[in-house]
């Protein structure tokens, strides 16, 4: 079973950067999909990008197009999410997920998750 840590996470004024990573447990193999979700107090879980271990395939959540990147280094067997011109919006709880297959935008068709990490941005 694939274990994965997320770390990255803080506080940071609107307008700053953060980079999140996804570091998993054992190699992960070329037809895993690997993503990251958020989930803000009181809502769902949405979906923000995904990418391919093989391809480097992305795909983006319209919220975050042009400002979050995604990104995966195989030798380290973690992904990363470089979050930039941050708005106060984008406060939640950060997830990584994983699944063998290809790219999905719903939760529920991963089957790995993180414990989460906390961005918040305010002033």
């Amino acid at each position: 079973q694939v274990q994965l840590v997320e770390s990255g996470g803080g506080l940071v004024q609107p307008g700053g950067s953060l980079r999140l990573s996804c570091a998993a447990s054992e190699r992960t193999y070329s037809d895993y999909t690997m993503a990251w979700f958020r989930q803000a107090p009181g809502k769902e879980r949405e979906f923000v990008a995904t990418i391919r271990w093989n391809a480097g395939s992305t795909y983006y959540a319209d919220s975050v197009k042009g400002r979050f990147t995604i990104s995966r280094d195989n030798a380290k067997n973690t992904v990363y999410l470089q979050m930039n011109s941050l708005k106060p919006e984008d406060t939640a709880v950060y997830y990584c997920a994983s699944r063998v297959g290809g790219i999905r935008d719903r939760a529920y068709e991963y089957n790995y998750w993180g414990q989460g990490t906390q961005v918040t941005v305010s002033s």
